[in-house]
């Protein structure tokens, strides 16, 4: 079982920037691809970006250029530095560890935590 812990997440307004944690149990994190996804009210969970064990990164048209993914292998960390942050911004973030097993994909979520954005 991995366990997923976000956090860092909080009110900024228009145009700030804050930068979210995610920590993943594991002794190989570094194989783990991790992900960010996003939730606002009344909409379904969208993809943020992803990172790679190789560390390739992949976003969203609507943060590209503005947010930034990152991990630290040693910690058990990856990161997701928000810049220009908009309004609709505003939604709960969520972490993803994903790898895979025997062939089979296996997901881990973590609890969420909050990004308003809002003046």
């Amino acid at each position: 079982q991995v366990q997923v812990v976000e956090s860092g997440g909080g009110l900024v307004q228009p145009g700030g920037s804050l930068r979210l944690s995610c920590t993943a149990s594991g002794s190989v994190f570094s194989i783990y691809t991790m992900g960010w996804y996003r939730q606002a009210p009344g909409k379904q969970r969208e993809l943020v970006g992803t990172i790679s064990s190789r560390e390739n990164t992949n976003y969203a048209d609507s943060v590209k250029g503005r947010f930034t993914i990152a991990r630290d292998n040693a910690k058990n960390t990856v990161y997701l530095q928000m810049n220009s942050l908009k309004p609709e911004d505003t939604a709960v973030y969520y972490c993803n560890a994903r790898f895979t097993l025997l062939n089979i994909p296996q997901d881990y979520w973590g609890q969420g935590t909050q990004v308003t954005v809002s003046s």
